[in-house]
């Protein structure tokens, strides 16, 4: 391979890791602002913990629904297309969201936003499964993950700003402005596929995704995600990882207001720092993955769940502590968490191979967010019935059987395509 051509490659490889990035991490500014502004909803408008919780519920289990099917979908169109009309869609629901003071409105705009916000994902990982070889997957793709953390973690705190300066409401209406700006740059700082900038595809000899008839494409999702046992593994598990990773996500600035006493500020940094833990526990779990366990993320993703079962049992137990110290054992909590969160979608990835990457990541999405049946209802209610101790004292069993399930996975490896990376870097001629 010349080295024009790897020159090429490596340009545009990591321009893709980085506009879906900054892309992916837009997506969360129209989705995890109303995490923020529910306080100050209950407050305006006097909405309960249980309406907010099946509100979240209702958007959660669409957006998983959206996953699953948008995978297959996203596996035979134009990526970033297809990406930026559903950001777009989204923040067009954020607007409409901002203007609304119905219940009624508010969850039946919100589930429109989780159908749109399917739309995010699945385009992402065959872009990248396109762009990174599958020896390279684990550690970039982790590197990638990271978009999820800082796009929370953003929105957590400007928007724990904004509701404190100008009201809840505003908090729906700037991010959708900032979710418009990255559909511009998704639209034009994307290629598809290295053939469309005169390269081959990594997976030289095989039809590419728009390329495969249905009879091809059904056969394929048969053999390599439906009829794959550990793929349906790795989506249990994975409802426990987001019952855990959501159950801060959505109700961390409620519940540390209402249970710890924390202003919506502080708890906004606090939620913030949650995922920024979460960054270096994805770098450092996908980096682990392939240096010592040479791709077996699932065994990685066991540690990770007992650790952050063990982390969230402190923050259980403490009672009134400094908020330094709840900061640190959360933050270290999400450190963990985040680990299996960014590996599951890389196994099923290199698992499903290329040619079925969407698809499977859209199953053990369908799975995660399927979580939210957990995460949204059942904590909100349990909460407003019993206590939020209670409700956080439940996280730790999710944890247990989250890694244990994890643990069936134990012998499994990427199938994975051709390895010799430097052979399929070449121009097309």
């Amino acid at each position: 391979m010349s080295k024009t051509n790897k020159k090429t490659f490596n340009y545009w490889q990591v321009r893709t890791i980085i506009v879906t990035m900054i892309g992916y991490a837009t997506f969360y500014f129209v989705r995890k602002d109303l995490s923020v502004a529910m306080p100050a909803m209950q407050a305006d408008l006097g909405i309960s913990k249980t309406s907010l919780g099946i509100i979240l519920t209702c958007m959660g289990l669409c957006y998983g629904i959206s996953r699953f099917i948008n995978g297959m979908i996203a596996d035979r169109v134009r990526s970033k297309y297809f990406m930026a009309i559903g950001l777009i869609l989204s923040a067009i629901c954020n607007i409409i969201f901002g203007f609304s003071s119905s219940v009624l409105v508010f969850a039946i705009v919100w589930i429109l936003n989780g159908w749109f916000q399917g739309m995010g994902f699945p385009p992402c990982v065959r872009l990248l499964t396109h762009w990174i070889p599958p020896k390279q997957l684990a550690t970039k793709m982790s590197v990638w993950n990271t978009s999820h953390s800082i796009g929370a973690g953003l929105v957590v705190i400007s928007c724990g700003y904004i509701v404190s300066a100008l009201g809840w409401r505003w908090c729906f209406y700037l991010p959708a402005v900032v979710a418009l700006i990255g559909a511009a740059l998704i639209l034009f700082g994307l290629k598809d596929t290295p053939s469309s900038v005169g390269l081959k595809e990594l997976n030289v000899g095989k039809k590419q995704g728009n390329n495969k008839n249905n009879a091809e494409f059904k056969k394929i999702l048969r053999k390599r995600v439906f009829g794959n046992p550990y793929i349906w593994i790795l989506a249990i598990a994975n409802f426990f990882v987001y019952i855990m990773r959501y159950a801060i996500l959505d109700w961390g600035p409620t519940l540390l207001g209402e249970w710890k006493g924390i202003s919506i500020s502080s708890a906004g940094w606090m939620v913030a720092t949650f995922e920024l833990f979460g960054i270096a526990g994805m770098l450092i779990a996908g980096w682990v993955t392939d240096k010592y366990f040479d791709g077996r993320g699932p065994r990685v993703c066991v540690i990770c769940m007992l650790m952050a079962t063990f982390f969230m049992s402190l923050f259980w137990y403490m009672d009134q502590p400094p908020v330094w110290l709840a900061t640190v054992v959360l933050a270290s909590a999400g450190f963990f968490i985040y680990g299996p969160q960014a590996l599951v979608g890389i196994a099923s990835a290199n698992i499903a191979t290329q040619e079925a990457a969407s698809s499977a990541a859209g199953l053990t999405g369908l799975f995660g967010y399927a979580s939210t049946i957990v995460s949204g209802f059942g904590l909100g209610y349990v909460a407003e019935h019993v206590s939020w101790s209670a409700a956080v004292a439940s996280l730790m069993g999710f944890g247990i059987i989250g890694a244990i399930t994890f643990m069936f996975c134990w012998k499994a490896k990427a199938n994975g395509y051709e390895e010799d990376f430097d052979k399929k870097v070449v121009e097309v001629k």
